[in-house]
C-alpha cells in the first residue's frame, strides 16, 4: 500500500469533485487512489441504524474503543478574538474597531473569554469537558497557507519531503488486538487529506447518497458501477483486501434506509456542510463500525477584510463551529466517553488589524480538546503577553506551546500511540513534555 501514490486527478473528475460531472467522465483506478489509502468518491450520508449481527462480518475493533477526531480550521483562525485576552491592553490598542469588550465575552477563568458567538461552547467548559491550549503552534514561521497546513498535517515543521501524516502515523505505532475494518481511519470528505496519508489505509466519506451497489436497484450511478467492475475484475491486493471489505460494508450500509438515522434527543445540527459532516463522523461511530480516527475540516478562516468583532464574518463561523461540536456531543450520549476532539489550524493572525478591518497571517492559535477524559475548565499552557515587545516579529501572538504537544498526547492517551519519534519525527514530543490535559 505504501508504494501507491497516485492522487485524485482533477483532469478524470473535472472540476467539481463531488460527483456531480463524475458520470460525464471515464472513471479510473486513480480516482479511487489517495496518499496509499482507498477513497470512496462520492459517499456522504452515512446510516448508523445498522444491527449488530448486519455488522458481525466488519467490525472487528473492539466496542469501547478510544477514539479520536481531528479537526482542522483551515484558512487560520483569529485565536485572538476567540479565546480573548480581554484584560491585556494592548489587546484594544491594536484591534479599536473589532476587539471583542470584555462586557460582551464570556468569561472563563477572570483573564480570557470565548467570543459571544460560541455560547455552545461554555456549558462544555463549565462541565469540564473542554479545555483550550492558548499560544499554539507550530515553531516553523512560514505564513503561507499551504505551507502551514502541510507541515502541520504531516507533523515535521520545517521538512517538506514528508510523505504520510502524522496521525496515519499514530495509528501504524498501535499495538493490534484484532484485525482492524475498512472504517477505522476515515475522513469526511472528498479525498484523504494529508493528516491521514499513509501505510494504514484510510477512506474519504462524503455523499453515500451518490453511491448505490452495482445492479442493486434504479438508482445505481456511473461510479458505484465503475466501483463495482474494478472491484470484480481486479486481481490487486488492494482492491481484494481491503478493497473487499470496504465494498462489503458499504453494501452492508446501502442495505439499511439511511432516512432511520436520527440524532439523539434534542441534538439538532446546523443545516452546514461542516455540520454535516460531524453528523456522520457520529452515525459511523454510533454504527459500531470500528473507526478509530476520523477526520473533518472547515474552512473560511482566512479574515483579511471586514472580519467583524461580536458579530460579523468570524462570529457566523465561531457560532457554526462550536454549534456543531456541542450538538455531535450530545448526539454521542454515553459514548462520548470514550471519544476525544482536538482542533487546529495552520496558524493566528495578527495582534493588529488591518486598515480593512480584519488581520492578516500570524503566528500562535488556540486549540480545543474535547472529550470524556479531558480534564477541561481550564486554559492550558503559557500566556506570552500582548505588550509591544512580547510580540513575535512585533506582530504576532508568540508560540509558547508546539501543537505536536497537544497531538502528541491526545494520540498517546487516545489511541495508545507510545512511540512519539514515529509519529513526530525529530519533534523530541515525550510523555513529560505533555500538558496533561487528558486522563488518558
Amino acid at each position: 500500500m505504501a508504494s501507491m501514490k497516485s492522487m485524485v486527478d482533477q483532469s478524470d473528475w473535472g472540476c467539481d469533485l463531488h460527483g456531480r460531472d463524475a458520470s460525464r467522465r471515464q472513471v479510473t483506478r486513480r480516482g479511487f487512489m489517495k496518499g496509499g489509502a482507498l477513497a470512496l468518491i462520492g459517499t456522504s450520508t452515512i446510516p448508523a441504524f445498522l444491527s449488530r449481527s448486519v455488522l458481525a462480518e466488519v467490525t472487528t475493533a473492539a466496542a469501547n474503543k478510544k477514539k479520536l477526531v481531528v479537526l482542522f480550521q483551515r484558512g487560520a483562525v483569529d485565536g485572538l478574538n476567540v479565546v480573548v485576552p480581554y484584560k491585556e491592553k494592548n489587546y484594544y490598542a491594536m484591534r479599536p474597531s473589532i476587539a471583542i469588550q470584555e462586557k460582551d465575552v464570556l468569561d472563563l477563568n477572570g483573564s480570557f473569554g470565548l467570543h459571544p458567538a460560541m455560547t455552545a461552547f461554555k456549558p462544555l467548559y463549565d462541565q469540564g469537558h473542554l479545555a483550550i491550549v492558548h499560544a499554539a503552534g507550530s515553531p516553523d514561521t512560514t505564513r503561507s497557507h499551504f505551507d502551514a497546513q502541510d507541515y502541520m498535517e504531516c507533523g515535521t515543521p520545517g521538512v517538506k519531503a514528508t510523505t504520510d501524516g502524522w496521525l496515519n502515523r499514530a495509528l501504524q505505532t498501535e499495538v493490534l488486538t484484532g484485525k482492524p475494518t475498512a472504517f477505522r481511519a476515515v475522513a469526511l470528505g472528498t479525498q484523504v487529506p494529508r493528516t491521514l496519508q499513509g501505510r494504514v489505509p484510510a477512506i474519504a466519506v462524503s455523499n453515500l447518497a451518490d453511491f448505490s451497489v452495482a445492479g442493486k436497484g434504479p438508482q445505481t450511478s456511473p461510479i458505484s458501477n465503475a466501483f463495482q467492475a474494478m472491484y470484480d475484475e481486479s486481481t490487486d491486493a488492494v482492491l481484494h483486501g481491503t478493497g473487499q471489505e470496504t465494498f462489503e460494508a458499504v453494501k452492508m450500509l446501502k442495505s439499511a434506509d439511511p432516512a432511520k438515522y436520527q440524532p439523539a434527543a434534542g441534538v439538532v445540527y446546523p443545516n452546514t456542510p461542516f455540520a454535516n459532516s460531524m453528523k456522520q463522523v457520529a452515525q459511523l461511530m454510533k454504527a459500531n463500525l470500528g473507526v478509530e480516527a476520523a477526520f473533518s475540516d472547515m474552512g473560511g478562516w482566512d479574515t483579511h477584510q471586514n472580519q467583524g468583532s461580536v458579530n460579523g464574518q468570524l462570529a457566523n463561523r465561531l457560532k457554526e463551529f462550536s454549534d456543531t461540536i456541542a450538538a455531535f456531543w450530545k448526539d454521542m450520549g454515553s459514548d462520548a466517553e470514550n471519544v476525544t476532539v482536538v482542533t487546529m489550524s495552520e496558524f493566528g493572525r495578527t495582534a493588529r488589524q488591518n486598515g480593512s478591518g480584519g488581520t492578516d497571517h500570524g503566528h500562535a492559535n488556540v486549540m480545543f480538546v474535547l472529550g470524556g477524559r479531558v480534564k477541561g475548565g481550564k486554559i492550558y499552557g503559557k500566556w506570552p503577553g500582548l505588550a509591544n515587545e512580547q510580540l513575535n516579529e512585533g506582530r504576532d501572538l508568540t508560540v509558547t506551546t508546539d501543537f505536536r504537544r497537544v497531538l502528541g498526547e491526545t494520540a498517546y492517551k487516545t489511541l495508545g500511540a507510545k512511540n512519539l519519534e514515529i509519529v513526530f519525527p525529530g519533534s523530541r514530543v515525550s510523555p513529560s513534555e505533555f500538558l496533561n490535559f487528558s486522563q488518558g
